[in-house]
């Protein structure tokens, strides 16, 4: 009897091992067959076009700038489901510190691993165009006339049609375009060039407009755009941005006409032989800031971001004037009598 027992338990433990056995092979066929499903999900998800906002899409990778901050641009402009489906599949083929820094563009059909491809082979852009702060608008028109490598489809459009056509609902082009330096590749319309360069401006200026002073006499983006352009103009030495932005900051606060030569320079047009006189400064124009109270009706030239920064929070000063040393320098004075006096010494010759 006791030979009987041991042998059926021995027998109930060989059961119980060959239970556990198939419960562990099914186990383990089971996490196989949920891998490779994963990855054949993975497979064709990896493999499916991206959605792009617009198409073609472009973006610039800055020197320096890590893979997950691309990724990261990229979910936020809606181009990647999840900013780990790039840096995941980056690591998995071992290319997440070979990221190249220049501008790109994308068209829609585009994958996910065409997009890392195109990140760590260095497939930027390659004709570049820069739009050069201070310059007007139909100065960059001319420069985009003459690039060989652009396609003109703006020529024959007028303002408010070219407007429409990139997305704009300022009244005038004059100021709208970021000045940078742009690549793309040859072939590509004046239109598109000029709307990305609309689309730069609308971002850094935005996000110069949301940290503006709480005091400041401007009530709009676009007002801040246009005093930018004429700090742009104004502006000789970089170190006299923040106090020509403070004069004239001081004057719109204290109801002062702006009194500023640019302005009128600008409503005279081609016309301006490069001597403004004292019946220019009399006449009455939009642009004539010496009879017309407040800003112009549009910005006078594409300004600069350090233009954008230093309108929307200037220093405190006490100045309400301003006027040329001659050296690309400004003398400034906070009364009529300090300002009278720099202009004998700086521009009559006087002591």
């Amino acid at each position: 009897m006791c030979g009987h027992r041991r042998g059926s338990a021995r027998f109930s433990r060989n059961v119980d091992r060959m239970r556990k056995s198939r419960v562990a092979t099914l186990f383990v066929l089971l996490l196989v067959a949920g891998a490779v499903a994963l990855a054949a999900i993975g497979h064709a998800w990896y493999r499916r076009p991206l959605s792009l906002p617009r198409s073609p899409y472009d973006f610039d990778v800055r020197a320096g700038a890590s893979l997950a901050g691309i990724a990261r641009t990229l979910h936020a402009e809606g181009v990647l489901p999840h900013p780990l489906a790039l840096t995941a599949l980056a690591r998995i083929e071992r290319a997440d510190r070979t990221i190249k820094a220049g501008s790109y563009e994308i068209e829609q059909g585009i994958t996910l691993p065409e997009l890392l491809a195109k990140l760590t082979q260095g497939d930027v852009t390659q004709t570049a165009i820069t739009i050069v702060e201070g310059t007007t608008y139909s100065q960059l028109r001319r420069a985009l006339h003459d690039d060989p490598h652009v396609t003109h489809q703006a020529d024959a459009l007028s303002d408010a049609e070219l407007l429409a056509r990139i997305g704009a609902s300022e009244p005038a082009p004059e100021g709208l375009f970021s000045p940078d330096t742009y690549y793309f590749a040859a072939g590509t319309s004046d239109i598109a060039v000029l709307k990305r360069a609309y689309r730069a401006l609308q971002t850094r200026l935005s996000a110069a407009w949301a940290r503006r002073s709480p005091d400041l006499p401007l009530t709009s983006p676009y007002e801040a755009l246009i005093l930018a352009s004429l700090v742009e103009k104004e502006t000789g030495r970089p170190e006299d941005r923040p106090l020509v932005a403070s004069v004239f900051i001081n004057r719109l606060s204290r109801g002062m006409k702006l009194q500023t030569d640019p302005s009128v320079i600008y409503g005279i047009g081609e016309r301006f032989d490069g001597n403004l006189t004292k019946r220019d400064l009399e006449a009455d124009s939009p642009y004539n800031t010496y009879v017309r109270d407040g800003l112009p009706p549009t910005p006078i030239a594409l300004p600069s971001q350090a233009s954008l920064d230093v309108v929307v929070d200037p220093p405190s000063t006490p100045y309400l004037y301003f006027v040329s040393r001659g050296d690309g320098t400004s003398q400034f004075s906070a009364s009529l009598i300090e300002h009278n006096r720099a202009v004998s010494k700086y521009q009559r010759g006087g002591r």
